[in-house]
């Protein structure tokens, strides 16, 4: 069924672990305007309702890091939270009334951006517009944070409406290194907000980290590594450095992917041995945790997103705002947002037929630690993933990346360690054009 991957053999023999990011399948540029723009009630009609994801975006930062490409924009001022939190609420009303009174969710987040960029007033306006779905108060929610926001009035407001994971992105412990990616932090910061996120008391601490940034070392990398393991984080996520374009390091050409693969393979075998248990390329966590963990992901389809930089998607359709890197395009769709008052179509995304959604059910499998059932994509689709993509996984297998048993689909060590590769190579080659057509703005 796989109408193969054109390029996929091309890709794989550049030895380049490191394509891109899969967090998501298809990639947001290979969104489009939708015409006719669907009403959110035909579009959840048919979708099942009784586990979703909510998942509402804050587009704001109090600086922008130098690897930074998510939508956001600094510098926000009260006039604008304040309408932008109008606009969540007036966009709640929208989503409520089209999936009606048999929505139930099962996991939530606040993303960004920066969400604790909010005042702790501002975060309990947050938490109430989120309190009119259903479930929310009792469900696992996430929230992401910085060194500078992460202060005891806000922590408190989230603990108090039943936050169960804060991830803080640090990058690095040693301050030198943090200049280096632009993320200009002192380590005295840092962890003082660590203090502050243990001391509040939340069931999951998430540590985010970066490798392959100028002038880290195996040594210094190490001593970040052990330096946010005297918090005992219940999850790190260790990212490789990606210089993209229309970003602050943008403009610094160099080649550093075997930087990178040692720093990982470091990294992940340090942890692997202080206990931890690896759950993808990125993600490790400590195991048998009885509270604060979630299993849904952003990638799960029945996420239902709020904010302008927020993705919905549903088993046939992905959809979001416009999307922007570049800070006066960010201001100008956001501006748009905080104006709107009528949020009952969805406006740009991109349509998943029964190939797509099988490629999609392949990414978000086997990008992970555990793989792919293949009982489960059976039972789904009627027919086996291995069969369905036999000619994009080959260039993989040939390699010694891929491991297949009668009931799973998984990658190999290696094969993870080179998941930045592995998923670029298995996108189709309608996603593809979409992608390199897309004008990065």
């Amino acid at each position: 069924m796989d109408r193969s991957v054109r390029g996929v053999r091309s890709i794989v023999t550049t030895t380049a672990p490191y394509q891109a990011y899969v967090y998501a399948y298809p990639h947001k540029t290979a969104y489009r305007p939708l015409t006719p723009q669907p009403a959110l009630r035909q579009v959840w009609s048919a979708e099942p309702s009784d586990a979703l994801f909510l998942y509402m975006h804050v587009p704001f930062c109090e600086m922008r890091c130098g690897f930074c490409n998510l939508f956001t924009r600094t510098g926000a001022p009260e006039e604008l939270t304040g309408a932008y939190l109008d606009a969540l609420d007036r966009q709640a009303t929208a989503v409520l009334e089209a999936l009606g009174d048999r929505a139930s969710f099962a996991t939530a987040a606040f993303g960004g951006g920066t969400p604790t960029y909010f005042t702790a007033a501002e975060l309990e306006r947050l938490c109430g517009i989120a309190g009119r779905f259903a479930g929310f108060g009792e469900i696992p929610l996430g929230v992401e944070t910085s060194p500078a926001t992460a202060t005891t009035d806000r922590l408190t407001v989230l603990a108090e409406h039943g936050t169960t994971r804060v991830s803080i992105g640090v990058q690095s412990f040693i301050d030198a290194e943090a200049r280096a990616a632009v993320r200009p932090q002192k380590r005295a910061e840092v962890e003082a907000a660590l203090d502050r996120i243990r001391a509040v008391g939340f069931p999951t601490l998430n540590i985010d980290l970066i490798y392959g940034i100028d002038g880290q070392t195996p040594a210094t990398w190490l001593h970040s590594l052990d330096a946010a393991l005297k918090w005992r984080p219940e999850e790190l996520y260790l990212y490789p450095l990606y210089v993209r374009p229309l970003t602050g390091l943008g403009r610094r050409p160099q080649e550093w992917d075997d930087q990178r693969l040692t720093l990982y393979r470091l990294g992940r075998d340090h942890l692997l041995s202080e206990g931890y248990e690896q759950v993808s390329m990125r993600m490790f966590r400590l195991p048998d945790r009885s509270a604060g963990g979630t299993e849904y992901c952003c990638q799960t389809d029945g996420m239902v997103g709020l904010g302008c930089g927020a993705r919905s998607y549903t088993a046939g359709l992905h959809y979001s705002f416009e999307y922007a890197v570049e800070q006066r395009h960010v201001r100008s769709i956001i501006d748009d947002y905080v104006r709107e008052e009528d949020f009952t179509t969805a406006r740009v995304g991109f349509e998943l037929d029964e190939r797509e959604q099988r490629r999609r059910h392949l990414l978000q499998s086997l990008l992970q630690a555990n793989g792919l059932d293949r009982g489960s994509y059976r039972s789904r689709f009627g027919t086996d993933p291995c069969a369905d993509f036999a000619t994009g996984l080959k260039p993989f297998d040939d390699l010694g990346w891929l491991e297949t048993t009668e009931t799973a689909l998984k990658l190999t060590p290696e094969g993870l360690a080179h998941s930045d590769a592995i998923g670029p190579g298995l996108f189709s080659e309608g996603v593809r054009e979409l992608m390199a057509s897309y004008q990065a703005r």
